[in-house]
């Protein structure tokens, strides 16, 4: 056994760094292929834009690889994925975007899926009947990144960049109005509605419209913005009255806007901001009413019927339009029971007064302006001069009415007086009553005439006269047969007599001693008594033929030969 002393003898090892070994040229080939790989793939990262998601209701149209996302006609982007979003009531579309649309993926940016498409207002996406649907874009303001989007369903009606201003309209209801509706200045397109929402209080429509330029110049703070949405149709004191914008308006409606006329000219006035709120009419006429500053109201009281009388209805002095109906009821008093019709109206100063010369405008101007004086002309007027109103037909086709006031100087004389804080003029019966009651008047004595009796009495005469003519007829035929042909037989006999009273006359006068004999001129009387007789029996044989009925008539007197 070994000790140790023996093992101190043992060689020891020494350690001896090993030698490095040499590069081999066997890995230079991957080493240049990994860092090719590298750079293409680090490049192909920094060249891509980002990945984002749009939801959309559904996916009609838009295929993974080959649907688009246009903007201004550009491809900045396309589908790579489709697929149903995690609740399956929705699409979830992923879009790679280019790295140059990086910058327009802000909160706001909006997206909608661009094909065909006709409306009233025009036609559009005819592009993609031959490219394909594509992803349609609008750039936002917003400095927001986002990368998750909610796809609009329908392609918004004014894509940013276009020229012009927006306006908000306030309406009762929305009407026929739908987004693309159009908008018309002097009944020229200028824009469209894009859209509308229930306001916050619940109570009327907020209609947010775009005016293009440079139409919108023509918006200001007097515009007066209407529904002119399919015909407006109106029967009024002044007749029937039928409005259109255009076709697309009586279809889909739309609306219209005029600046109001001011009575004294001024520069014109400055355009309205970008967003400003105005008033959406019903009609026109009610836009364009003037916003007097001086009124009165009155009130009348009527013994008459007031259908055809409506609340708008004109309020005229001697023709000329002074003020309308405001309100149309009636007045019952509880203790007698009596009713009675009532009209409110209200009269404008400054309307008369744009009917008068420039000469008398400042002066009636001024004696109008106060209250005072309003009431002391009026008070002149019905006490002295006797101003009535009365109800007047303005069209006989509609038959609407209206208050007309004039003079009437035999009318009793009256005081103003006050009914219920206002101040009460007097009236008079209009003329269509007065004719109504002497219609009335005259059938009611035709209604009480003995009709049944005077047809019993005449039909009676009627039978009786037929009667006697038939007699006179038979007798007439009687006469032309019998009598006439007697007569006519006698005339002729009596023609003979006379032709041989002549021939003996002629034959005896040679034997008679001188013309002068005594009887010769006896026989000369006969024979001309016997004449005569032979022309009245002619005369009245040539009289019975011509008018037979003498013999039971009577011969009636002839008029006489000019």
């Amino acid at each position: 056994m070994a000790t140790e002393g023996d093992l101190d003898d043992l060689p020891q090892a020494v350690a001896v760094p090993a030698k490095r070994a040499r590069f081999s040229a066997v890995w230079i080939i991957p080493i240049l292929a990994a860092l090719v790989a590298i750079g293409i793939a680090a490049q192909r990262i920094l060249s891509e834009g980002p990945t984002i998601t749009i939801i959309f209701k559904s996916a009609d149209g838009i295929e993974a690889g080959k649907t688009f996302v246009k903007y201004k006609d550009v491809n900045i982007g396309q589908v790579t994925a489709v697929r149903l979003t995690d609740d399956f009531g929705k699409v979830e579309v992923t879009a790679k975007m280019a790295k140059s649309a990086a910058g327009l993926m802000m909160e706001d940016a909006r997206f909608w899926v661009v094909r065909p498409r006709i409306s009233l207002s025009g036609i559009s996406g005819l592009s993609t009947l031959l490219s394909g649907d594509y992803i349609g874009f609008e750039a936002g303001v917003s400095t927001t990144r986002q990368h998750n989007f909610a796809g609009m369903d329908v392609p918004p009606i004014i894509v940013g960049g276009s020229p012009g201003r927006q306006f908000v309209l306030n309406a009762s209801d929305v009407g026929s109005l739908g987004v693309g509706s159009p908008v018309y200045f002097r009944r020229l397109p200028v824009g469209q509605v894009v859209a509308y929402d229930l306001a916050a209080d619940g109570k009327s429509v907020q209609i947010r419209v775009f005016v293009n330029a440079p139409y919108d110049q023509f918006v200001n703070a007097a515009t007066r913005f209407w529904n002119a949405s399919g015909v407006d149709v109106s029967l009024s004191a002044n007749g029937l009255d039928v409005r259109t914008q255009s076709l697309a308006a009586l279809l889909e409606g739309g609306v219209a806007f005029e600046t109001l006329p001011l009575a004294t000219p001024v520069a014109p006035a400055a355009p309205a901001p970008a967003d400003a709120v105005f008033t959406l009419y019903g009609d026109r006429v009610t836009a364009m009413k003037h916003d007097e500053s001086i009124s009165q109201r009155y009130i009348l009281y009527f013994n008459e019927s007031l259908r055809g009388l409506s609340v708008g209805a004109p309020v005229t002095f001697f023709g000329v339009p002074v003020g309308e109906v405001t309100d149309v009821g009636l007045a019952f008093n509880p203790k007698t029971l009596d009713a009675r019709p009532r009209v409110q109206i209200i009269v404008y100063p400054e309307r008369l007064i744009a009917s008068l010369p420039v000469s008398q405008e400042r002066a009636a101007e001024a004696a109008l302006r106060e209250q005072d004086e309003r009431l002391a002309i009026v008070r002149r007027m019905v006490e002295e001069r006797g101003l009535r109103g009365q109800l007047k037909t303005g069209s006989l086709l509609t038959g609407q009415l209206y208050v007309a006031f004039t003079y009437f100087p035999k009318a009793p004389r009256v005081k103003l007086a006050s009914s219920g804080g206002l101040y009460e003029v007097p009236v008079v019966m209009s003329t269509f009553p007065e004719i109504e009651a002497k219609l009335s008047g005259i059938i009611d004595k035709l209604e009480r005439l003995p009709l049944d009796a005077i047809g019993e009495n005449l039909k009676a005469s009627l039978a009786t006269m037929d009667q006697t003519l038939k007699d006179g007829s038979t007798l007439l035929n009687h006469l032309d047969a019998e009598v006439v042909p007697a007569l006519r037989t006698t005339l002729d006999d009596a023609r003979s007599a006379l032709g041989s009273a002549q021939r003996m006359l002629t034959s005896t006068e040679a034997t008679l001693v001188g013309p002068s004999a005594p009887g010769q001129q006896e026989l000369r009387n006969a024979m001309q008594e016997l004449g005569r007789a032979a022309r009245s029996l002619r005369v009245l044989a040539d009289y019975l033929e011509r008018h037979p009925d003498a013999l039971i008539r009577g011969k009636t007197q002839e008029a006489s030969p000019k």
